[in-house]
């Protein structure tokens, strides 16, 4: 097991860097998620750290040994890496015990040794009962533990995951984030898991590095990059977000439709436009008029949606700013209805431009 840093590490297609000067420190035994939209670079730089693909700039290092430079890069079998694809990639001739032990076969291990590795895989990923059939008799959820198994059998230094819940149905997607997170504390090997699936980050990840344009917007813990956004497209990435801009009053206010609103995280520049997130779950609403009447703002229902556990409002601020909030179920209040908000100074999060 060992560490895994990028440092200035950039790939280039002609013109386009589709992976643009990021740096990133993994410490041995962490899981990063590598988290955002289609073409923002994060598979790139999976096969970057692989060695599938050369940097343009930059270096990768594994521990204190360099890996990847545009002046020479060790070549994939030589990175003592295992990588896990979207596909599987399983031998559909071979029975579950047979791949998973090809990778030690070809490491020409005797029998003895191959034997107890296998029974303590299939131990703890739990495929015993399954060790004589092929795949083509498996569900998507055991093919996926197979190729776990397989690729962690070997005992990497560190181990890639591109997309690897990708072809599961919605249920048993969830199951197997929590069955790759136990695996992970089973084995502790250096993970980097490549995914555009909030919940699936949320669920495994030590670490979230937020990936726009080639570029790491935003790393941090699960609930560092949560509760703390720093851009405008980490907040609205990372759960749903309100995002509203105002003029800066002062260090810590911004003017939203007449009412100072009071905000933490960044400090603002006096009489510049500001962007400030708030999490719809941490809207007030009210019927009445607050006592408190900072961070307090008059607004419109403009639609309520009953979803059974909760409400879901969209209101209307006097300066057309519109917001969304989410409530316990209880009474509804009515379309059209007049309501006061509280936006909590502690929950009003000012960002970077």
């Amino acid at each position: 097991m060992a560490s895994v840093e990028l440092r200035g590490l950039t790939k280039r297609y002609g013109d386009v860097a589709v992976v643009d000067d990021i740096s990133l420190a993994i410490e041995h035994g962490h899981l990063v998620c590598l988290l955002g939209p289609s073409g923002c670079g994060k598979t790139t730089t999976l096969r970057l750290i692989a060695g599938f693909v050369e940097p343009s700039a930059g270096e990768i290092r594994v521990g204190d040994k360099l890996i990847s430079s545009p002046a020479q890069s060790l070549p994939p079998e030589r990175r003592n890496m295992s990588m896990i694809f979207q596909s599987y990639a399983l031998w559909p001739h071979m029975t579950v015990t047979e791949n998973i032990v090809y990778g030690l076969k070809l490491r020409k291990m005797d029998r003895d040794t191959i034997a107890k590795k296998l029974n303590a895989i299939l131990a703890t990923t739990r495929l015993a009962p399954l060790a004589e059939r092929y795949p083509g008799e498996l569900s998507g959820g055991q093919q996926q533990r197979v190729a776990l198994a397989r690729a962690l059998i070997v005992e990497p230094e560190t181990l890639l995951l591109d997309e690897p819940l990708s072809n599961l149905d919605a249920n048993l997607r969830e199951e197997m984030r929590f069955e790759v997170r136990r695996l992970h504390d089973a084995y502790r090997y250096t993970t980097v898991y490549v995914t555009h699936d909030q919940s699936e980050a949320m669920t495994t990840a030590d670490l979230i590095a937020v990936m726009n344009g080639g570029k790491i917007e935003q790393a941090g813990s699960p609930e560092d990059v949560y509760d703390r956004p720093r851009s405008e497209f980490v907040a609205r990435f990372i759960g749903s977000s309100n995002v509203v801009k105002g003029k800066a009053q002062d260090e810590a206010r911004i003017g939203l439709a007449g009412v100072p609103l009071r905000c933490v995280g960044a400090k603002l520049t006096p009489g510049a436009d500001t962007a400030v997130s708030i999490r719809p779950h941490d809207i007030r609403i009210s019927a009445a008029q607050p006592q408190a009447s900072e961070n307090a703002v008059p607004a419109t229902v403009t639609r309520q949606v009953f979803l059974g556990g909760s409400r879901d409002y969209m209101v209307e601020l006097k300066d057309g700013t519109q917001l969304r909030v989410v409530t316990a179920a209880g009474e509804g209040i009515a379309q059209g209805s007049t309501v006061w908000l509280v936006l909590p100074p502690e929950k009003c999060r000012a960002l970077m431009g």
